[in-house]
């Protein structure tokens, strides 16, 4: 079996009440995929510091997880209509 690293680089920006982060996925081919999460406060809401940093990586993984997915559903379907 042969080992295969995948490197995921997050950016996180913010400022009192809004945070976005991006998470990068260095997969080692031309392709690198990227996902976005945003999280905000809202104003009756008292901050607790981190949980907005949290809950944008968090959106920004479930953001990649989906578009990892749906680029391995686009190989699956050039594939095997490459065999047709």
């Amino acid at each position: 079996m042969t080992a295969t690293t995948w490197t995921v680089v997050i950016d996180i920006e913010g400022d009192a009440g809004d945070t976005v982060a991006t998470a990068r996925l260095d997969d080692q081919t031309s392709e690198h995929l990227f996902g976005i999460g945003r999280a905000w406060i809202a104003p009756q809401d008292r901050e607790v510091p981190g949980v907005g940093q949290e809950m944008a990586v968090a959106r920004a993984l479930s953001d990649l997880s989906h578009r990892i997915i749906g680029k391995a559903y686009a190989d699956v379907e050039r594939a095997e209509g490459s065999r047709r």
